[in-house]
C-alpha cells in the first residue's frame, strides 16, 4: 500500500427480516442501502460532495434491479471522480467491496470511498433460491445436476472430520452455542435467544451431520462504510481504525480438488493469506484481540481457527467447547455472533464482520468486548470454495 486506508464511520441494519416487513409493507434494497449510507456518513461527519468513489457488493441473483451499483449511486446524489463498481465473490463479496474501497483510497485514486452492501433472500420461493444455491456448487454440468447444495459440501468435510480426529459430536456442536451466547450480547444479531447444547444436538438435521442450529438461515442485511485515507481520518478529530495489513489467496480449484494429495480438510488458502496479512502490517497473530470470521457452519469455523494457527489441527472443537474462543478466551472468534447467529444475508456478511471488528479495536463492543488490544483480523474464506481474504485493522484514538 502507498499509503494507509482507514475507517472512519459505518452504518448497519440489525441482520433479519426485510424484505416483508412484520406489517407486510415492503421495504426496497436501495431504500434500506441509502439508510445505512447516511448513518455511516453522519457518523464520519462527511457529506455527498466528499465522496470520491462507491464500491457495492453484488446484491445477489434473486434482486430484480439490474446495475445495482449505479442505480444506488443515482439514488445518493453521489458525482464520482474515482469509481463505481459492483464487486462479486461469492461469501467474500462484502469482503471485496471493503477491499476495492481500501485500495482505491491506498493507491491515491481516492481520498474518501463508501464501501455498501444491501442483501434481500428471505421472500424468495423456495424453489428458486434452492435451484440458485445448487447453481453454485461444483461443476454444473457434472456435480450440480446431483442437487448438492453448499451446506452439503460443508456436511462431508464435518463428517471427516469427526471421523478423522475422533471428536464427539456435542464438541462439534459446541461452536453453536458460543456463537449464540456472543450474538445474545450484539444488537445487530438475527438470532438473540440463548440455547443450550442438547437443544443443538436435539434439532432437526438438515445435512447429516449438521443441523438447523449448526447452519445459517436466511437473512436480509445492509451495511455500509466510510473509507478515508489516515490524513483525512486524523483531520477529522474523530476516532477511526486503520487497514494495518492485507492478504488474499486463491488456489485455482472450485470445490472438488481434481490434485491428487488434496487435503479436505486443510483450509491453505486461509493460512497463507493471513499470513500475508500479518506480515504486511507487521504484527503477529498474538496481537490480535479478535477475530471476526466469514463461517457459515460449525465445522467452517473450526477449520478456519486451525487454518489460522489458533489451535493444532484437531483441536479447534475442543478449544471452543473449553471456552478459548469466547469473548473472554484466549482467542475470542466471531464475538458478534457469526453467520449462525448474528446471521448470514451472503454477500454483506462479510462487511458485518468489518463493523465487528471496528468496535471490538476500538472498545465499544459493550458486553462483549474482547480485553486484549487495538489490534483485529477480519477473515473472508470461501472455504470449499478455495479462496481467503485477510484484513488486519488497528483503532486509532
Amino acid at each position: 500500500m502507498n499509503r494507509r486506508a482507514a475507517i472512519l464511520g459505518w452504518g448497519a441494519v440489525p441482520v433479519g427480516t426485510w424484505q416483508k416487513s412484520v406489517t407486510g409493507d415492503a421495504v426496497l434494497e436501495h431504500e434500506l442501502a441509502v439508510e445505512v449510507v447516511l448513518d455511516a456518513m453522519t457518523m464520519a461527519g462527511l457529506g455527498r460532495a466528499s465522496i470520491d468513489g462507491v464500491a457495492v457488493a453484488h446484491p445477489g441473483d434473486h434482486t430484480k434491479q439490474g446495475y445495482f451499483h449505479t442505480f444506488l449511486t443515482a439514488h445518493l446524489g453521489i458525482r464520482a471522480n474515482a469509481t463505481v463498481v459492483q464487486v462479486l465473490g461469492n461469501g467474500m463479496t462484502g469482503g471485496h467491496a471493503f477491499d476495492t474501497a481500501v485500495h482505491q483510497v491506498a493507491s491515491g485514486q481516492a481520498d474518501c470511498m463508501l464501501a455498501v452492501g444491501v442483501h434481500f433472500e428471505t421472500a424468495v420461493p423456495t424453489a428458486r433460491h434452492l435451484d440458485y444455491s445448487i447453481r453454485l456448487t461444483g461443476d454444473v454440468d457434472f456435480q450440480s445436476v446431483f442437487g448438492a447444495v453448499p451446506i452439503a459440501w460443508y456436511a462431508m468435510d464435518a463428517q471427516r472430520y469427526l471421523h478423522e480426529h475422533r471428536v464427539p459430536r456435542a464438541v462439534l456442536a459446541s461452536v453453536a452455542v458460543k456463537n449464540r451466547e456472543h450474538a445474545r450480547l450484539n444488537p445487530l444479531a438475527q438470532y438473540r435467544t440463548p440455547i443450550t447444547l442438547d437443544e443443538v444436538l436435539a434439532a432437526r438435521p438438515i445435512v447429516e451431520p449438521l443441523g438447523l442450529l449448526e447452519v445459517p438461515g436466511r437473512a436480509d442485511g445492509a451495511v455500509a462504510l466510510v473509507v478515508v485515507s489516515e490524513d483525512v481520518a486524523r483531520a477529522s478529530g474523530r476516532p477511526y481504525v486503520l487497514v494495518r495489513g492485507r492478504g488474499f489467496e486463491h488456489e485455482g480449484l472450485h470445490q472438488l480438488s481434481d490434485r491428487a494429495g488434496t487435503d479436505a480438510l486443510d483450509y491453505g488458502t486461509l493460512r497463507l493469506a493471513s499470513r500475508r496479512a500479518l506480515e504486511s502490517a507487521g504484527l503477529a497473530l498474538a496481537d490480535m484481540s479478535a477475530f471476526q470470521l466469514y463461517a457459515p457452519c460449525t465445522i467452517v469455523e473450526v477449520l478456519a481457527t486451525e487454518a489460522l494457527g489458533l489451535f493444532p489441527r484437531g483441536e479447534g472443537a475442543a478449544a471452543a467447547a473449553d471456552g478459548r474462543t469466547r469473548a473472554d478466551g484466549t482467542y475470542p472468534v466471531n464475538t458478534c455472533g457469526g453467520c449462525l447467529s448474528r446471521g448470514h444475508p451472503p454477500e454483506v456478511a462479510p462487511l458485518y464482520d468489518v463493523v465487528e471488528a471496528v468496535l471490538q479495536a476500538s472498545g465499544r463492543a459493550g458486553p462483549r468486548q474482547a480485553a486484549r488490544g487495538p489490534f483485529t483480523m477480519t477473515v473472508c474464506e470461501l472455504g470449499k470454495y478455495n479462496a481467503a481474504l485477510v484484513h488486519v485493522l488497528e483503532a486509532v484514538s
